[in-house]
């Protein structure tokens, strides 16, 4: 079965729909050729999920320390505004210890747009603690 085929029959499956054009937009289903209820899913923000914009990767694997090595910071993101520099080594975040770059992810995973992090990284063997908001 092509990768079309599984759509269509997941379309199918929401919509309980059959020759009809089916869109969906994030979770939501439009049956049909439906445009204000398709401008409305379309103007809505989308939440998205919160990004650190730091580039990382195990420590351990650069520096034989626990954390996440921060490779690069996006300029103006959450990383950056709280001071978060090439070369650092995060070590907490939110609460959670950090000792490797899936860890990071795993956290970041569970935090919304808006919330307020306590961060904690090391900067040449000093340790530093900040807050950023993703």
């Amino acid at each position: 079965m092509s990768l079309d085929q599984k759509a269509a029959y997941r379309m199918i499956r929401l919509s309980g729909q059959q020759g009809v054009p089916v869109i969906t937009v994030d979770d939501d289903v439009v049956v049909g050729f439906n445009r204000g209820r398709l401008e409305e899913l379309l103007s809505r923000k989308p939440a998205g999920k919160p990004r650190l914009g730091a580039a990382v990767a195990d420590a351990v694997s650069r520096l034989q320390v626990e954390g996440a090595y921060v490779g690069r910071v996006s300029t103006g993101s959450p990383a950056a505004r709280a001071g978060v520099k090439a070369g650092d080594v995060i070590i907490e975040l939110n609460g959670y210890t950090i000792g490797n770059a899936a860890d990071v992810e795993r956290v970041t995973k569970s935090l919304r747009t808006g919330d307020h992090v306590r961060l904690v990284y090391v900067r040449r063997g000093r340790r530093i603690e900040g807050e950023l908001r993703m």
